[in-house]
């Protein structure tokens, strides 16, 4: 058993620098990947991803909008500074104000794993700057098996979900769908999302026309649903064909620090994946890839008290399309393997206002971002030293529908070289250089609100400059690693709120941080794990009219810790810490403000009946803290009045939950 576990738990920690295998798919070696595993296992809270990662990881910190569809900040980015793929799909949400964020299309119940790499190490997607996210959903099995999951939460929480698989050799499938509801959570305080926005009005920092009317006050906060559908057919012994649907339906989520809350948040998610192997000297692997994906946002201002008056009833009305195509073949040259391919890409992105349904002013008017790209790697070993290169060529077009909006080209060439040293079995040390870079938005270029221009189209495009090295080491009962980075931006897009149009602009700016995890084995029934990260960041110089230089959206000094107890191989139990720091260096000049330190335990035991039947129950923030872990960066649109900090969102309070798994 103690073997089992040590075993378990390098595995664990090895793959964030090393090839491992999961369900008998290999997961690339990269220098600095994390590898969360038995994601739709071990996150069955809710399906909110971005809350999933922040337990699992001290990298990740979650940005708070709503009960459901939350942001994340990886190594102090945010946005288009990190790329999400959802089985090599990429996904944009289509609201401005990061209502619904790409990692929020896909939830945690169709996961089986994510790889999250931090830094400039991805030459094969567009937009790597400084974190690549890559969520890879459940694959269909041969045999036939299933599991339904029953939960129940406070605050009249509900989810069914339902999955099946099975085939043959040659044809495979998969199926599954979950619906979820919930209420508007409390915070410690007992506050519930009207009576948050309650006591910031009262304290002069709301107008109260943004409250919700009173038949509205108690409504849901939010409803969800979603399909996965997948059909894997074995053309011949060497080539596969995938294809894969994954639909996402959202109605009425409550976003109450915002002016406005989501009618509805709806995606829809094609994948068309093509592999063949061994087709010759000069071609290993071929993949080609299809996909396109949509969302459609509406948000109103419908359950606010200031819609009354309807001629103050405003629906911001968004969507967007990805559309991509990549082809890449790999082959052995010697020690060698390289990979070479094609990537391309069409997003296209639309808004306009309504007022009581009357159309009216466009914010974004069909602005398409077409990229077109090269790419080459090369993996090869001398001695004990492993080696990564790649370059990466893009050259993106960018054009409005508006023919007032100047249009946009950018070029630009990538790449980055690491290594990684085996001083011995259980000792590895790495360290890689590179060079990434990302386009500015359709939002940051050309958005309208009110009849104002907000974008810049000048911008330039952000490029990375990133360090990264550390260390990881196995010892007989314990496993450590040590990472550290140091990014220089060129032309960071930062929002500047001094300004009265054009508020987006470009600055030089540092991000430097130092990252610490590992494990430990204390009996064969006792382990601990742990990790701990840090980063800060500095403008270069302040932006124009201001005197702050501090970066936004820099967590603070970030801890999750768990001990795990395994009682026998039918029970187990877990208890966590996620801690952090108090926000001591922010953004003021832009509407960050000072958030107070905070740690939250975590409970959850889980017992195996039978084969068949699984219950887990836990309860997060057993304390019932008070506490905020999103900052008010005026790179959004937040609840507040001239002259005050705007509404800070609570996280919430002590939330018991159970969850019934029957597996088939």
């Amino acid at each position: 058993m103690r073997k089992a576990i040590g075993l378990s738990l390098f595995a664990a920690m090895v793959v964030q620098a090393a090839p491992v295998v999961l369900d008998e798919i290999e997961v690339e070696e990269k220098i600095d990947t994390e590898v969360i595993k038995d994601v739709s296992g071990e996150e069955i809270k809710s399906a909110d991803v971005a809350e999933g990662l922040a337990k699992e990881s001290s990298s990740v910190w979650l940005v708070r909008r709503s009960g459901i569809s939350n942001d994340i900040i990886v190594r102090g980015q945010k946005k288009d500074n990190i790329n999400v793929t959802i089985d090599g799909a990429k996904v944009f949400g289509a609201c401005p104000n990061r209502m619904d964020p790409a990692i929020s299309h896909v939830l945690t119940n169709n996961i089986d794993y994510i790889e999250m790499t931090e830094g400039p190490y991805n030459v094969e997607d567009f937009g790597v700057l400084s974190a690549d996210v890559k969520v890879h959903t459940k694959k269909p099995a041969e045999e036939f098996e299933g599991e339904v999951n029953l939960n129940a939460g406070s605050w009249g929480y509900k989810k069914a979900s339902f999955s099946a698989s099975g085939g043959t050799d040659t044809l495979k499938f998969l199926i599954s769908a979950s619906t979820e509801t919930g209420e508007q959570y409390e915070d410690g305080d007992g506050n519930d999302f009207a009576e948050q926005i309650q006591k910031n009005i009262d304290a002069g920092k709301v107008p109260a026309n943004l409250q919700y009317q009173d038949k509205y006050r108690g409504m849901d906060a939010f409803e969800k649903q979603t399909v996965m559908a997948k059909l894997f057919w074995n053309i011949a012994d060497n080539q596969e064909l995938r294809l894969s649907y994954t639909g996402n339906r959202s109605d009425d989520i409550l976003y109450p620090s915002s002016k406005m809350d989501a009618l509805y948040d709806d995606s829809d998610i094609f994948n068309i994946e093509y592999t063949a192997k061994d087709l010759g000297k000069y071609s290993k692997e071929l993949d080609v890839q299809l996909y396109q994906s949509e969302v459609d946002h509406p948000m109103s201002t419908i359950y606010r008290k200031v819609a009354t008056d309807i001629t103050k009833e405003k629906t911001h009305w968004l969507d967007t399309k990805m559309q991509g195509a990549k082809i890449k073949n790999s082959f052995d040259a010697g020690n060698h393997t390289i990979t070479a391919g094609l990537d391309y890409s069409l997003r296209n992105w639309n808004g306009r206002f309504y007022t009581n349904g009357t159309p009216g002013g466009v914010s974004l008017d069909d602005v398409d971002t077409e990229n077109y790209a090269l790419f080459l790697k090369d993996t090869f070993r001398t001695g004990n030293l492993e080696w990564n290169l790649g370059l990466r060529y893009d050259d993106t077009e960018i054009t409005s529908g508006n023919a007032m909006d100047t249009d946009n080209d950018y070029s630009e060439l990538n790449g980055f070289i690491s290594g990684t040293y085996h001083a011995d079995e259980n000792t590895r040390y790495f360290a890689g250089i590179g060079k990434s870079s990302r386009v500015p938005d359709a939002r940051e270029l050309y958005i309208r609100m009110g009849g104002a221009q907000q974008g810049t189209p000048t911008l330039d495009n952000t490029k990375n400059y990133e360090l990264d090295m550390g260390m990881e080491k196995q010892f007989e009962n314990a496993t450590f690693k040590a990472k550290a980075f140091y990014s220089m931006l060129e032309d960071f897009i930062a929002y500047n709120s001094s300004k009265t149009s054009h508020y987006f602009e470009n600055v030089d700016a540092t991000i430097y941080g130092v990252e610490f995890s590992g494990s430990y084995i204390a009996s064969e029934s006792i382990y601990f794990d742990y990790g701990v990260s840090y980063q800060r960041g500095k403008k270069e110089d302040p932006m124009t009219g201001q005197t702050d230089t501090d970066l936004p959206e820099i967590p603070p000094l970030k801890l999750n810790a768990a001990v795990n107890y395994l009682y026998n191989d039918t029970l187990s139990f877990r208890a966590e810490v996620v801690a952090a720091d108090e926000w001591s260096n922010y953004d003021q000049d832009n509407g960050e403000q000072e958030l107070d330190a905070y740690a939250v335990f975590n409970l959850k035991g889980t017992k195996q009946f039978n084969k068949h039947f699984e219950l887990t129950v836990g309860v997060d923030n057993l304390f019932d803290n008070t506490y905020a872990t999103a900052n008010t960066y005026n790179d959004l649109t937040l609840l507040g009045v001239p002259g005050n900090d705007v509404m800070l969102l609570n996280e919430p309070g002590r939330y018991f939950y159970a969850n019934l798994k029957y597996k088939f």
